[in-house]
C-alpha cells in the first residue's frame, strides 16, 4: 500500500469519526446554558428517538426541560405503549439527581444498538426526563455545601415539594409557576411510572407522605409521631421502592445508608433502604402523593445521596452506584395487567372508565384510547370496570412475577344502564361499622 494511500485513508478515517461522533456527557456539573446545550446535542445526535420539549417556564423564565426518548415515534404517545418518567432537582440545592439523569439519557440513547435490554425497554416504553425542575435554585446553590438551604427554593421562597394539592389536608396556597407545569404536564400526558430526585440521605421513600388528619390525631394520642400512611397499593409500591434500593450497593444496606453519623442533622438506618413517608415524618403538598393519588401515576421519591451538592470530583461515583438501579426500576412499569375498554356495540374506545382492583378505594380511569395500566405484584386478582351510561363488567386474571409479561385484559362494555347508587332502606346503623384501609 502506497505511503499516499495510506495518508488518502487516514484522512477518510478521521472524516468519518468527525463527522459522525456522538456526543458525550461530561462528569461535571452542567448549569443551565449547559444543560440546556446538552440536552439539544443529545436531541440533534438522536434525532429519530428523541424529543425535546418544555412544559413551561420557571419564576425566572428559564425553560424547564424534557428529553423524551423510544425506539421509534418519540414525540407521540403510542396506543398501550407507557410512558414513564423521572423529575430531578426539584429542590435546586439536592443536585445529583439532576446530573445523574443527564447520564442516564446519554446510557439509553448510546446502548440501543448493543444491548438487548435497553433496546427491549425503549421498544415498549416512552421516557420522559426532566433534570431540573427548580433551574433557578441551581444557579444559587453553593457546590461542597451538603447541609446548606441556598437554592433549595423557587423565585418566591417556596418549596415545591410542599407545594402541590394534598389529598389529605387541603389548601388554598398559591401555586408557583413550576408546580403549575407539572400539573399541567400530567394531565397531557397519562404516565404510569415515575420517581423524582432528591439528596441529603439514602433512602426510596414511597406513598403516602400526609395522612388524614383525624387518623394523624389518632397515632398522637398514642405517642407515636411517625405513622405509617399505607396507600391501597402499599404492597406494589413497597416492591418498587425495593428494586431501586437493593439495586443500589449502599441505599439497600441499613448499616451503609446510615448518613447521620457522618453528616450533621443527617438521617438515616433505614432498613432495606425504603421507608414510607409518613413513617419518616409527615409532608403536606408533595409531588410523589399528587401523582399517586390525584393522577394514577405510580411515583416514590429517591433520595440518592448524603450530601445535598457534593463536590464534582464525586459525581462518578454517584453515577455508578445508580445507573444499574435507575434502569431496573423503570422498566417495572411492564408488570401487573394492561388493556383496553371499548363499547361493545362500535368498538370505540372508552376514556374516563374507572378500573378497580380487588375492591381498593383507588380507581385508574382509561385515556382518550380507552388504554389503562395497572401494576400488580404476582397473584390472582378481580378486576372491575364501569362507566356510567355502561353495564359493569367484571374478570378475574392471574398476574405473572414477570417483566414484559403484563396481562391483556381488555374491556367490552354494554350499554344499557346508568352506574347509580341504588336506593336501600336498610337501618343506617348497619353502615356505621366499618375499617378504614389507613
Amino acid at each position: 500500500m502506497t505511503s499516499q494511500l495510506i495518508r488518502v485513508m487516514a484522512l477518510l478515517s478521521a472524516f468519518i469519526t468527525n463527522s459522525f461522533a456522538l456526543p458525550s456527557v461530561e462528569l461535571v456539573y452542567h448549569n443551565y446554558t449547559a444543560l440546556t446545550s446538552a440536552l439539544e446535542d443529545l436531541n440533534s445526535a438522536y434525532p429519530a428517538m428523541t424529543h425535546l420539549y418544555s412544559i413551561g417556564e420557571s419564576g425566572e423564565g428559564r425553560f424547564l426541560w424534557v428529553l423524551a426518548i423510544a425506539g421509534d415515534e418519540p414525540n407521540e404517545h403510542k396506543r398501550l405503549r407507557p410512558e414513564v418518567k423521572y423529575v430531578g432537582n426539584m429542590h435546586g440545592n439536592e443536585v445529583v439527581g439532576r446530573e445523574v439523569l443527564l447520564h442516564f439519557a446519554e446510557h439509553l440513547l448510546f446502548s440501543y444498538s448493543s444491548n438487548d435490554d435497553v433496546k427491549k425497554f425503549l421498544d415498549n416504553t416512552r421516557i420522559h426526563i426532566m433534570p431540573s425542575l427548580n433551574p433557578d435554585g441551581f444557579e444559587k446553590g453553593i457546590e461542597g455545601q451538603c447541609f446548606s438551604a441556598t437554592g433549595r427554593y423557587t423565585k418566591n421562597n417556596k418549596d415545591l415539594n410542599r407545594n402541590f394539592p394534598d389529598y389529605f389536608q387541603p389548601d388554598s396556597e398559591e401555586r408557583e409557576t413550576e408546580t403549575l407545569a407539572v400539573m399541567d404536564w400530567l394531565t397531557k400526558e397519562k404516565f404510569v411510572l415515575s420517581a423524582n430526585f432528591h439528596g441529603g440521605t439514602l433512602v426510596a421513600n414511597y406513598p403516602h407522605d400526609s395522612m388524614d388528619p383525624v387518623k394523624l390525631q389518632e397515632y398522637e394520642s398514642l405517642n407515636d409521631r411517625a405513622p405509617y400512611s399505607a396507600s391501597p397499593d402499599d404492597d406494589i409500591l413497597r416492591f418498587l421502592a425495593l428494586v431501586y434500593s437493593h439495586n443500589h450497593p449502599i441505599m439497600r444496606n441499613y448499616t451503609e445508608n446510615l448518613c447521620g453519623s457522618s453528616y450533621p442533622g443527617g438521617r438515616g438506618g433505614f432498613l432495606d433502604g425504603v421507608t414510607n413517608g409518613a413513617d419518616w415524618f409527615i409532608a403536606k403538598g408533595t409531588m410523589q402523593d399528587y401523582n399517586y393519588i390525584q393522577s394514577e401515576c405510580y411515583e416514590i421519591t429517591l433520595e440518592i445521596g448524603c450530601c445535598m451538592y457534593p463536590e464534582e470530583v464525586n459525581l462518578g461515583d454517584y453515577w455508578d452506584q445508580n445507573k444499574v438501579p435507575l434502569f431496573e426500576y423503570i422498566r417495572q412499569v411492564h408488570r401487573g395487567i394492561k388493556g383496553i375498554v371499548t363499547d361493545a356495540t362500535n368498538d370505540v374506545p372508552l376514556s374516563g372508565a374507572s378500573v378497580k382492583v380487588n375492591e381498593r378505594w383507588t380507581d385508574h380511569t382509561t385515556t382518550e384510547l380507552g388504554e389503562y395500566w395497572y401494576l400488580l405484584l404476582p397473584g390472582e386478582y378481580n378486576v372491575k370496570v364501569s362507566k356510567d351510561g355502561y353495564v359493569p363488567q367484571t374478570k378475574n386474571v392471574t398476574v405473572q412475577g414477570n417483566l414484559y409479561n403484563a396481562a391483556t385484559l381488555n374491556f367490552e362494555l354494554s350499554s344499557g344502564i346508568k352506574n347509580l347508587v341504588p336506593s336501600i332502606s336498610l337501618p343506617c346503623f348497619l353502615f356505621l361499622s366499618f375499617r378504614s384501609i389507613f
